[in-house]
């Protein structure tokens, strides 16, 4: 609902429970525990007494919970399962509409996995690089939900960086035993 608000704009529960299949209810209390938590907001200009319009407050999301544990970790780690849920189902569909994709949207396109061997302090600096060129491009451009040039998308990057899991380390030197 979040990544609806940013990308389309302002929407009543309503209108995003049709766009998402759901429960316009469910959708309200969803949309009320967004806003509770300061990632949304009503859009007070667009709404009237029988109708709520809603608006994303920030660009970007950033859940940082490296130094938490319990129940704070358990719900960010909760948090994050949903959103590369979400990242797999657009990737999917990015995937799906590659074919009638003009060639330089194709060119742009991608699914890359690079693995480099780093302390973490270096894990860090690289992280936090690429971070800032997103941030900056980012902050170049118009909102996403902005009206568009005819030569312009919105154009996802997804970034997930982690140490490679231990597991997959032991099963591929298992396989050339």
């Amino acid at each position: 609902m979040l990544g609806l608000l940013r990308v389309e704009g302002p929407a009543t529960a309503t209108g995003i429970a049709k766009r998402l299949g759901l429960n316009s209810g469910a959708t309200s209390y969803h949309l009320r525990q967004l806003a509770k938590h300061g990632f949304i907001a009503e859009a007070e200009d667009l709404g009237t007494k029988r109708e709520r319009w809603w608006q994303a407050q920030h660009d970007t999301t950033v859940f940082d919970v490296s130094d938490q544990s319990g129940e704070v970790l358990q719900a960010g780690l909760a948090m994050s399962q949903a959103v590369i849920s979400q990242h797999m189902e657009f990737l999917q569909s990015a995937l799906g509409e590659y074919p009638n994709l003009p060639t330089p949207w194709r060119r742009v396109s991608g699914a890359n996995d690079i693995i480099i061997p780093v302390t973490v302090e270096q894990a860090q600096t690289l992280t936090d690089k690429l971070m800032n060129i997103l941030m900056q491009a980012r902050s170049a451009h118009p909102r996403q939900d902005a009206p568009l040039s005819s030569d312009t998308r919105n154009f996802m990057i997804v970034m997930h960086s982690f140490p490679f899991p231990e597991i997959s380390q032991a099963s591929a030197g298992d396989a050339e035993e």
